[in-house]
């Protein structure tokens, strides 16, 4: 009686085994086809958007300013140009800008036309009006112009420099941009701020529907431009009111736009 009871429960242990086996091989190949069927045009997926910013105080701003003059000669226009250029170098220098945040950005020089009439050869007028009068274009004198961009570290100082810039004899003044010099971080927050905004929104509606979110299948970045408030800009300040001590620089915002696709089952 004993053995027979040992052999009813072993078959009843291998029947179960039997059929424990064939449940998980089922699921195992419905896992293999759900996971086959990712990345495929046939995989059923939600679509959604989020958004992400931070905001930070700007450290730098960027000011621009053009130095053009005239004269006779090409030499003439660029010593002029050159006598206002270091005028503007020292007095940055003075006021603890460093020489690798002052940059060039264009100068040439060009020469100036006028139209020179012949008036030895000029025609008599008569009752249809007066003929053209011969001539032509001559070189008057030259213009050199110089283009600078300056970096100022110390925000706080921006007026201070601009008002003395204007001063100097430049010719076109420009800014401040205020800006952040190292935007990498704050736009991977942005991002990532962004991202958990999505996968909010696609566990809420995965939830309503009823499915589970599977992997990413697509995903799309735009935006991370910075959106600037309290930004002063001056424009030609020379030919207008000096620009004041103090600017305000407000804070630049640095946002994110992420569209992300995930795959349902």
């Amino acid at each position: 009686m004993p053995n027979e009871y040992i052999k009813n429960l072993y078959r009843a242990s291998l029947v179960f085994i039997g059929i424990l086996s064939l449940f998980f091989v089922v699921k195992l190949l419905a896992e293999f086809r759900s996971y086959g069927m990712m990345g495929s045009s046939g995989a059923n997926t939600i679509t959604l958007s989020g958004h992400g910013e931070v905001t930070a105080v700007p450290d730098i701003a960027n000011i621009y300013f053009t130095i053009r003059k005239d004269g006779k000669t090409a030499k003439e226009a660029q010593d002029a140009v050159a006598l206002v250029e270091k005028a503007s170098l020292d007095f940055l220098k003075n006021n603890s800008v460093a020489e690798k945040d002052i940059k060039t950005s264009n100068a040439s020089f060009n020469p100036k036309y006028k139209y020179a009439y012949e008036t030895e050869l000029m025609m008599p007028c008569n009752e249809y009006g007066c003929p053209p009068r011969p001539g032509e274009n001559v070189i008057s004198g030259y213009g050199a112009y110089e283009s600078i961009t300056v970096k100022v570290r110390n925000t706080d100082d921006v007026g201070k420099i601009m008002q003395g810039l204007g001063g100097l004899g430049v010719s076109d003044l420009n800014g401040p941009n205020f800006a952040i010099d190292n935007e990498d971080a704050l736009q991977a927050e942005a991002r990532k701020k962004a991202i958990e905004d999505a996968r909010t929104k696609a566990e809420s509606l995965a939830k309503d529907l009823g499915v589970r979110l599977g992997r990413i299948s697509n995903f799309s970045e735009n935006g991370n431009y910075p959106i600037m408030y309290g930004k002063a800009m001056m424009d030609s300040v020379v030919s207008s009111a000096p620009a004041p001590a103090v600017i305000p620089k407000g804070e630049n915002t640095i946002s994110s736009d992420v569209t992300i696709t995930y795959e349902i089952r």
